[in-house]
């Protein structure tokens, strides 16, 4: 279910993006940098979507953009030999930083504290099970039911859907319900990686 087995395919669409970032004289770090504050953005965005729904539309935009440049900037690392522990420490802490911002936001935008809560430490804990594989030996997990490009993919088509169509379940807007989907399968995905670790391990 995961789109990153689908990376090999993106990083052969990348070439123009990369091109580009090298013609302007982007970094790795700058294109990461970029793809971050577009995150931060599109959780503004989201948090004041209550007003005007068409801003869902502008959210998922920088969402889309922000997995996007997530992919360009190790592209262009890998295109300039410059790839190194330091990026991708920065880029780790950056794409944590941006998913914490986007859930914050859509949270913020529906009332949705408790639910923001469970969605944020299940995208953390699936991510940290994801490279603490690799700290202790393994390879890094990227793995199981959602994954962080499933995650943006979907909060780019729910919100971008929501800009349009508002229905409502059990007093949950798609939104909320998109939450109640990062707070469960996170959490599946997060003891998936956990028992695949723990198989390798053994």
């Amino acid at each position: 279910m995961t789109l990153d087995r689908f990376r090999p395919l993106a990083d052969r669409m990348l070439a123009p993006f990369v091109s580009a970032a090298k013609g302007v004289g982007l970094s790795p770090n700058g294109v990461s940098v970029i793809a971050f504050l577009l995150a931060l953005g599109a959780g503004g965005v989201y948090a004041v979507a209550a007003r005007d729904p068409l801003l869902y539309l502008v959210g998922a935009v920088l969402v889309f953009l922000n997995g996007w440049l997530d992919l360009v900037d190790g592209a262009l690392a890998r295109e300039l030999n410059v790839a190194s522990s330091g990026g991708d420490l920065l880029d780790h802490v950056l794409d944590r930083y941006a998913d914490i911002g986007i859930i914050v936001g859509l949270a913020a935008g529906v009332g949705q504290w408790v639910l923001g809560i469970a969605a944020v430490t299940g995208v953390l804990m699936t991510s940290y099970l994801g490279t603490q594989a690799q700290a202790v030996g393994l390879d890094r997990v990227y793995g199981g039911l959602l994954g962080r490009a499933d995650r943006l993919a979907l909060v780019g088509v729910v919100t971008g859907v929501a800009a349009f169509v508002r229905p409502s379940l059990a007093d949950l807007t798609l939104v909320g319900w998109l939450l109640v989907v990062f707070a469960v399968v996170g959490h599946v995905t997060a003891a998936q990686r956990f028992y695949h670790a723990m198989a390798a391990l053994e």
